[in-house]
């Protein structure tokens, strides 16, 4: 059942255009997690949603009330959806359990008794009951952004948006907010979470967004986008990958400039002495030394093209080497010091022919 359908959504500011053209429905009961790179319109998406931000065009439907039309009232649109910003947002002057009744009491005009009944339950529910006299400038931002949850749910909202829920926090108080949206989550709670946990999203979502291109690039299970990502842009992502790639034209080509550039690429990403080492083994033995001298056996073979790929969360690099001619596999034919050297230094190997020579080979640290 679809609570939110966003068509076309545009956002514009004076030098930048985070969203470009947004069409997505959510429905009820879903756990969304927007990931992305930074200034790919995650936070901007939430804004509009609740009107924080006006949309440059384009409509948001809310339960079949289309949001963005002049003559909506925005306030009790804004009932139906909770949320809860990075930077807590608590009113300094108002102690814990105030914080907390506020909305219910001015915005629902609930009575104050019951207002105050509900909102101890919901600091039960987040494990600050016995903080409700406190002030926001008496808690650790975990324990503030677990009241800032409860504020959140204090007006019983059909949806909640979370905007980077744990990117002011000291990583030590990270889990206990995580864990209080677990819980929401496995309780039916429709959410929306621009977040860069990505063990988390993976965890407690059953779709996630990747955001870039000014709109939502790849919607998907957590399954597919983290493990079998369909687009480029995702798949580099969530690797965490850096690539460096070269280009040999002829046989008269810069190898020292060839290999102090893979040199580079490893300092520059902070990639592992001993893989970068080995890369640059493996590109003299299989490219200087076997291929390019080859090409004129084998025929038109240039230009040879190095792709290399480096992967954060593996922690290992993966270069590819494509080249042209007649099928030539250097592990079979070529010199066998050189072959033995290579397999020594990588963790895998791999050679196919698909009119195009390619050769596969992965290097993982210690």
């Amino acid at each position: 059942m679809s609570m939110i359908k966003i068509e076309h959504l545009r956002k514009e500011y004076p030098n930048v255009t985070p969203l470009k053209d947004v069409c997505v429905e959510i429905n009820k009961g879903d756990v969304i997690s927007i990931i992305g790179p930074s200034g790919t319109g995650k936070s901007t998406l939430l804004r509009c949603l609740n009107q924080l931000e006006e949309p440059t065009s384009g409509t948001v439907t809310v339960d079949g009330e289309v949001i963005t039309d002049p003559k909506c009232d925005i306030s009790l649109v804004r009932r139906k959806m909770g949320m809860v910003f990075q930077s807590f947002n608590l009113f300094a002057n108002l102690n814990i359990i105030e914080n907390v009744m506020s909305a219910p009491v001015n915005l629902l005009k609930m009575p104050k008794e019951q207002a105050h009944k509900e909102g101890m339950e919901l600091l039960k529910r987040v494990g600050l009951a016995e903080k409700a006299e406190n002030y926001p400038d008496e808690l650790s931002g975990g324990q503030k952004q677990r009241v800032a949850i409860a504020r959140a749910i204090a007006i019983k909202p059909e949806i909640i948006l979370f905007d980077e829920p744990t990117s002011a926090l000291d990583p030590t108080m990270v889990g206990e907010v995580l864990s209080v949206i677990r819980s929401l989550a496995k309780e039916g709670m429709t959410m929306m979470i621009v977040t860069h946990e990505m063990k988390f999203a993976r965890d407690v979502s059953n779709r996630v967004f990747y955001m870039d291109e000014g709109g939502i690039y790849e919607d998907g299970t957590p399954q597919q986008i983290f493990e079998n990502p369909t687009k480029e842009k995702t798949r580099i992502f969530i690797k965490r990958l850096k690539q460096l790639s070269l280009k040999i034209s002829s046989p008269d080509f810069d190898f020292i400039g060839f290999i102090s550039q893979i040199e580079q690429f490893g300092r520059d990403n902070i990639i592992d002495a001993r893989i970068v080492r080995n890369m640059q083994l493996a590109f003299e033995e299989l490219v200087i030394q076997n291929i390019v001298g080859k090409l004129d056996y084998v025929g038109k073979g240039f230009p040879i093209v190095v792709e290399t790929e480096y992967s954060e969360t593996d922690s290992a690099a993966e270069m590819t080497i494509l080249y042209g001619g007649e099928k030539y596999d250097p592990f079979t034919d070529g010199d066998e010091l050189s072959v033995m050297i290579v397999k020594k230094l990588a963790a895998n190997v791999d050679y196919d022919y698909d009119g195009t020579n390619r050769i596969i080979v992965t290097f993982k640290g210690a």
